[in-house]
Formats: structure tokens, sequence, C-alpha cells
């Protein structure tokens, strides 16, 4: 039998495959063309090399367009506030302190408002030398303390007659079960008491210069919170994230949405944040096994927004000219949010601010409805069994050091 296909170049007296050409090869195939692809071809070690390098600019790609996602967008209006007076509590780390940075670099007049004073003058001694601005001033305030509340806020009237922007920015999260030092649970004293006393005591400065606003960092964990009014300050029972901080960010969300009600019309207007998953100091108080810290540190560097992205929704809340009228919001990612039944109960924000009003040994603002006692039960709850909190009588004594005008 002759061979099924004749070799390039074969003498015209070899056999050739039946139905082929008179070289030996099917009608249209190029025996040069061929060889020459062959030749361009990878093989081995090479192929494997091309298609590693292809995934990891591919995964490089999808990676940085996830961190992008991550950090989400930033507030790029250039306009400027110069001269402008703000108050920004909690501010020596994280996302206060860019804040700071950000309102400093547009001519903003600041009081840095934080409980570690050495702490508080590095950073603003930096943010001075980053802004060039010199209008800084380190000012003590422990939200944890209410005559330290107080007494800030006696120290800034004599030294300011207006304030343009307040951003209550300090908060603690998921830490053991402590009081401060008027004997409240520290998450709800610290994230919702402090500065429902410090806000309720400079409204007639923000009124005097309105358009004014407040803004309120908040948290998403709010849609694990729940008031719970027969155990305001977690005495029966205390859970660290899922419990008090929970309870306390949904507390920020309820004080701005009644706040913005009762400053309706005067100028003023608040609102409220969340910052998103942020790499700061607030997880200090993580009590789980080392290894998993270690991990969820080296998470967050890629996976949690940085204190700068976190910062963006507060400086769009507190420049963004198109806000101007706008008040008891909730925003994330600088968008705003519809908000859960439980964070727009209007009866629990009454009770609330009535019983927050009691706690902090402010005069009522509105009669009780319906003839219920202060804290809307008709029990002194979180008045007594943890510390020693303060009697209503002592409470309305505490605020004698500090001019009060609410109307």
């Amino acid at each position: 039998m002759s061979e099924a296909v004749t070799r390039p170049g074969a003498g015209s007296g070899e056999e050739t495959q039946p139905g082929s050409g008179s070289s030996g090869f099917p009608p249209g195939f190029d025996p040069t063309a061929e060889a020459t692809e062959k030749t361009l071809c990878f093989h081995g070690f090479w192929a494997w090399l091309v298609l590693l390098i292809l995934v990891v600019i591919c995964t490089a790609v999808i990676m940085w367009l996830l961190r992008k996602c991550i950090q989400g967008p930033a507030y790029r209006k250039a306009n400027r506030i110069d001269g402008k007076v703000v108050i920004v509590t909690g501010c020596n780390t994280g996302i206060g302190k860019e804040t700071v940075l950000e309102l400093a670099k547009r001519g903003a007049r600041i009081y840095m408002a934080c409980r570690d004073a050495g702490r508080c003058e590095a950073a603003r001694l930096e943010i001075m030398d980053r802004s060039h601005n010199q209008q800084l001033f380190n000012r003590t305030l422990d939200l944890g303390s209410l005559q330290s509340v107080r007494n800030f806020v006696e120290r800034f009237k004599a030294e300011e007659t207006k304030l343009d922007l307040l951003i209550n920015n300090a908060g603690v999260m998921a830490c053991p079960r402590t009081l401060t030092a008027d004997g409240y649970e520290q998450q709800l004293g610290v994230n919702h008491l402090g500065h429902f006393l410090l806000t309720n005591l400079l409204l007639d400065r923000l009124k005097q210069s309105s358009p004014s606003r407040i803004v309120v960092v908040s948290s998403a964990a709010h849609l694990f919170g729940r008031i719970n009014r027969e155990d305001l300050m977690s005495e029966k029972s205390y859970g660290k994230f899922f419990g008090a901080y929970s309870q306390s960010k949904l507390a920020n969300i309820l004080f701005t949405r009644k706040l913005s009600t009762i400053l309706k019309d005067t100028g003023v207007t608040v609102n409220c944040c969340h910052p998103g998953v942020v790499r700061t100091e607030l997880n200090r108080h993580f009590s789980g096994p080392a290894w998993m810290k270690s991990v969820l540190q080296t998470g967050s560097l890629y996976f949690f927004k940085s204190p700068r992205a976190g910062a963006q929704t507060s400086l769009r809340l507190a420049l963004d000219p198109g806000l101007d009228k706008t008040s008891g919001g909730y925003y994330s990612d600088c968008m705003r949010f519809p908000l859960v039944p439980w964070a727009t109960n209007t009866d629990t924000a009454d009770w609330l601010w009535r019983e927050s009003e009691r706690l902090v040994g402010l005069p009522p603002l509105e009669a009780p409805r319906n003839g219920n006692s202060a804290n809307g039960n008709g029990s002194a709850n979180g008045a007594n069994g943890s510390g020693g909190a303060a009697s209503g009588a002592r409470d309305m004594q505490s605020v004698e050091t500090v001019v009060v005008s609410r109307s």
C-alpha cells in the first residue's frame, strides 16, 4: 500500500493520496504558513508564564475596583468656610482627625474637643502644619462626664458668640460594661447622653449663627438596636455590640430626627450618617483570640475604609451648599438612605428625648404626654442601681453652671 500523504518536496514519481493535488497536500493547504504558525506558538513554561501574568493583571484590576468601591465616593466640591466656627468632638485620631484636617484646609476656625488633651495637642500641631491654618484650639471634653460637658460649653461661650457647625463625632464601641462618671452605662452615656447635653447647651449659639448645621455620626449598627425602656442602662442584660452599642447608635438617629422637628424653621439643620466600616481605634476593645485580632488588623488594611474615606459623608453633611435646607436625614457613602421603622418611631423618639432630658438634668422642653412620668413608664429607669446615678433634684442643680437657652 502506498503512503497516505506525500512528504513536502517529494519527487513526482512518488504516489500521492487520492483526491489530493499534485503536491500531495489537500487543496488550499500551505505547508510554509503551517510551519511558521507552529514556530510562533507558546509551549511549556512560556505558555504557563503568559497565562499567569494575565491572571495576575485581571486579579489586580478587580481588586483595585473592589477597593475603590469599599472606599466609597469623596466630597469634591471646593467651597470654603473661612471664618466659620466649628466644634468637632473626638478628633485626635481617625475619622474626626481627618474631618478637622479637611475643614482646616477650607479656612474654618475649629475647636477640637477631646478627652485626652495630650493626644489632641499632638493632632492639632500636625493639622496646623499640614493645613497652614493656625485657627485650631485644643479643648478638653470628656463626654462620659456631664460636668465636663458643661465646663466645655461654659468656656466655649466665653470665647465665642457664634457656632456655625457642630460635629458630634466621638464615640466608644463594644467596650466591657463600665459606667460613666454619672453612673450611666458607658456606651449610651458617651455616644448619646454626652452629645445630647452638649448639643442642647449649644443650641442658642447655633441659632444665633443660622444658617448653621449639626452632624451626628451614627452607624449602620442601629439596624440591630432597640431602645430598651425597661433596661436602658443594660443592667439586666449587657451585649457589647448587638446590645448597648447598637442601642446607642439607634439613639443617635432618634435624637437627630426629634431634634430636626424641634429646630424646624430656625435655620439650624441636623443630619446623621454612617461613616462605613472604617479602620480606626474603635476596635480597641476587641476581646477575641490574638490570631483573630491579627487577621482582622491585616484584613482591615484592604477591606475597611481608611479614616479619610470614612470622613467623606460627614464632610458632605457639613459643607455641601446643596444641603442648606435638608434636615433629619440619614446618610452613608454621601447618599441619603431610608431608615427602618424602629428608627423612625415618633413615640420612641419622644420618650427617649424626655428620658435623656431627665438623665442629663435639663428642664423639659415639652410637657409629658398622657400624664406619663418623665421616663414614659412610671419608673426611674437608669437613674439608680448603676453606681448611684444622679437624682432628679441634683440634675436640676447641675445645670446652673451654664446658662441654658433652647428657645
